[in-house]
């Protein structure tokens, strides 16, 4: 538009001459301008792109690690549960047989029944609300609002 604009006010051909080689070198000048700028914002789109592929990688091994340290915890959890009803059943028994009372002095017995009664019904309840850790963070992050989205794991 410049160059048309120059040639219609006239003057000597010359002058126009050099008008127009000047707007076409500031046009020049400005072309190299953009490639450089497109070429330094694809080397950092290159960049960019390379870390977020290396930050989805340490994601999917997260939340692997997070899904099996979960399988952990249940059977530990369910363990623990095994091997407290087994010994809800052997302080039954105890404290049901004859032989068990005979064998069993006064103290033991008031500590086995105190342990029967408050121990176990605690454990287990506690036990079911799940563990310690939960409890300490449950207003900041409970592990069911953890979302285990595999859809994002295919990109």
């Amino acid at each position: 538009e410049q160059g048309l604009q120059l040639l219609e006010l006239g003057g000597s051909v010359e002058e126009d001459y050099i008008r127009i080689a000047r707007c076409f070198e500031a046009t020049r000048q400005r072309c190299c301008r953009l490639e450089q700028d497109g070429r330094r914002a694809r080397e950092q789109l290159a960049r960019v792109e390379a870390e977020r592929a290396a930050l989805e990688v340490k994601l999917k091994h997260a939340r692997n690690q997070v899904e099996v340290e979960m399988k952990k915890r249940h059977r530990a959890e369910a363990e623990l549960e095994k091997q407290e009803r087994k010994l809800q059943l052997v302080l039954e028994l105890l404290m049901r047989e004859p032989w068990g009372n005979e064998a069993l002095s006064r103290e033991q017995c008031s500590i086995l029944s105190a342990l029967a009664g408050r121990r176990f019904g605690a454990a287990l309840a506690s036990v079911r609300r799940s563990s310690a850790v939960d409890e300490s963070c449950q207003s900041l992050l409970s592990h069911s609002d953890i979302s285990y989205d595999r859809t994002e794991d295919d990109v």
